[in-house]
């Protein structure tokens, strides 16, 4: 898709699509972005597999990767649900969290979710990022 189409359409996915999942890992819908749930992963896409506090922070690395495609940040994230493998990771995941995420203000869920598997954290995230006024 082209630029000048891109910033004209209203709906449309972010990121490369896995071809054996049936979702993308984002999709803007106007001013919105809406990212699907990640885990932690490097830049070259490998499942990092750490403490609960290093699991938290790259999965935030792994969101702050996929809405940077839309020139968004962490600091345009209103809200983000997490799922926690095990609850009492809670404590340690939350100051993870609050030491990654800054200043950032934002509305959270987090709940345990024991069909996490093969990670401890997933997370996903909606994303405020208005589009560009269009040129006339």
């Amino acid at each position: 898709m082209s630029d000048s189409a891109r910033k004209s359409a209203t709906h449309y996915a972010i990121g490369n699509k896995n071809p054996n999942l049936p979702f993308h890992p984002a999709v803007r819908a106007g001013d919105y972005i809406f990212v699907s749930g990640q885990v932690p992963k490097d830049e070259n896409n490998d499942m990092i597999d750490g403490t609960i506090e290093e699991e938290t922070v790259a999965t935030l690395k792994t969101i702050e990767r996929i809405i940077a495609h839309e020139g968004a940040t962490l600091s345009d994230v209103v809200r983000i649900t997490t799922y926690l493998q095990d609850v009492r990771d809670f404590g340690r995941y939350n100051k993870a969290f609050t030491a990654a995420i800054g200043d950032a203000v934002l509305a959270r869920t987090t709940v345990e979710a024991r069909a996490v598997i093969n990670t401890k954290i997933e997370m996903d995230a909606i994303v405020y990022k208005p589009l560009p006024a269009a040129k006339s």
